[in-house]
Parts: structure tokens; C-alpha cells; sequence
């Protein structure tokens, strides 16, 4: 494995995860709104990494299989810390529920690609699951954004204007759901195509 730029990109996000959630529960004037902006960046990575590295001609085995794994791994992580954290308020039950969907698909999806490679078979991301991954990422920054406005910029958002937080969260309790249902459809989908490597 070559410590090129983009895989140390890629690497990057898993540090930087662990610091998003020790600052989502932090108490500080500001730690929602780094919080936030973290986030940004980290998603950001996930876009940059695989740009440099088609550029640089820097495409490689360890960078894809990483670049999805991590992927995975923060986008988990994140979702479990926002359920515990309380950034669904009164839907915390039916937000923990479809994170172990979401999390039973992801296992799943890994097992059948693990199955795959015993035959020598690759099972390469769709766009159905990158649509899901665009969507998770969107749910999470929202709900990020919506605890950042309510505690860093509170003396902006009275009143009225408190409309515009309550709009912000629901977008996330909206994305949020959308990338459930897309993690079910998407993980049909792999199946269809590739669930003939654990048939027999």
C-alpha cells in the first residue's frame, strides 16, 4: 500500500469521525458549529480522494477498498452518535430502528461481497448505492446543521425565525428516512445481480 495522497485522504475520515462526535457531545459555545464544518470537510474527502487519484493516476485496489470500507465506518458511526445524542428528539425509537436496518444491510452487502471474492468475483459499487451514500451523508449534515443553528446561533433563530431550525431538522429526519429506504432497495438490487455466488 502506497501512502498516497488520496488514500491518506481516505484514512483521514476515521479520525476525523472521532472527533466530530466528541465535539456532537460537547457542551461549548461553538462545538456544534466545528462539529458541523468537520463533517463538511470530512464528506468532502470522500469526493476528493477518488478525483485526485483518477487524475494522478493513483487508482488502486487498496484505495477502492478502503475508500468504501471507511465510507461505511463513518457514515455508522456518525448515525449511532446522533440517535444517542438526541438529534431525533421524540423519534429516537423509529431513528434506532432503521439504523439496524441500516446496519443489518451494510453486513449483509459486505458478507455477499466477501463471497464474491472467494470466487475471484469483484462486486463493484452501483449507483444505487452511491445515491444511498449521497443521501446518508446529506441526512446526517442536516441534522448536524439543525443542532448548530439551535445552540451556536440561538440569538439569530427566535421566534419566527426558530422556523428555520424546526425546517433544517425536519430535512434531516426526512433524508434520514430516504436513505433507509434507499438502503433497502439498493441492497435488493446487489442481490439480484450477484446473489447467485451464495445460491449453492
Amino acid at each position: 500500500m502506497k501512502f498516497t495522497l488520496p488514500n491518506v485522504l481516505t484514512i483521514s475520515r476515521v479520525p476525523m469521525m472521532f472527533v466530530i462526535v466528541a465535539l456532537m457531545y460537547s457542551d461549548w459555545h461553538g462545538a456544534a458549529t466545528w462539529a458541523f464544518w468537520l463533517f463538511i470537510a470530512a464528506a468532502l474527502t470522500d469526493w476528493l480522494d477518488g478525483l485526485l487519484a483518477r487524475q494522478a493516476n493513483q487508482v488502486s485496489s487498496f484505495g477502492r477498498f478502503m475508500d468504501a470500507v471507511i465510507d461505511k465506518v463513518m457514515v455508522i458511526g456518525l448515525m449511532i452518535a446522533l440517535v444517542n445524542g438526541g438529534y431525533f428528539e421524540g423519534y429516537r425509537i423509529t431513528a434506532m430502528l432503521l439504523l439496524l436496518l441500516i446496519i443489518a444491510r451494510e453486513f449483509t452487502i459486505s458478507g455477499l461481497r466477501m463471497a464474491a471474492a472467494t470466487r475471484g468475483l469483484v462486486v463493484e459499487a452501483d449507483a444505487g448505492g452511491k445515491v444511498k451514500t449521497f443521501v446518508q451523508l446529506n441526512a446526517i449534515g442536516w441534522l448536524l446543521g439543525a443542532r448548530m443553528f439551535a445552540r451556536d446561533f440561538s440569538d439569530l433563530f427566535t421566534g419566527s425565525e426558530d422556523t428555520m431550525v424546526r425546517v433544517v431538522h425536519w430535512g434531516g429526519l426526512g433524508l434520514y428516512v430516504l436513505s433507509a429506504v434507499l438502503t433497502v432497495t439498493s441492497g435488493y438490487a446487489y442481490f439480484r445481480r450477484h446473489g447467485h455466488v451464495v445460491k449453492d
